[in-house]
């Protein structure tokens, strides 16, 4: 027959076990979560500087195609040409944006967060 100390021996190494193994998995969550926001900042970094230079890259095509188009149609019609284009493609963005944007978007969030 086992005696009690024994007993309370293994209990005790067993309550010792517990908490390093709830130390460990805490940590291992809190890293996790760590790693999971350090990629989301890392892509909104990257996405924010992407959008700045697009944005940039944009506005001086924008100004050379109304700059060759000023010279069929004159300038102010040039420069109403290219704000027609634009309107065009925010009213295409806004229709499309559900299935360019959120789903994407929550695949890709949910890829990160739930792995």
């Amino acid at each position: 027959m086992i005696s009690s100390d024994d007993n309370i021996e293994t209990i005790a190494q067993l309550v010792e076990s517990a908490k390093r193994y709830v130390g460990v998995k805490s940590e291992y969550i809190k890293l996790d979560i760590i790693e999971k926001v350090v990629r989301l900042l890392t892509l909104a970094a990257v996405t924010l500087v992407a959008l700045l230079l697009v944005v940039l890259m944009l506005i001086y095509i924008s100004f050379a195609l109304a700059y060759a188009l000023s010279h069929l149609v004159g300038t102010v019609g040039a420069f109403l040409i290219v704000a027609g284009i634009y309107l065009l493609l925010l009213i295409l963005f806004v229709y499309n944006r559900r299935k360019w944007i959120e789903k994407p978007l929550v695949r890709f969030l949910a890829d990160i967060l739930l792995n």
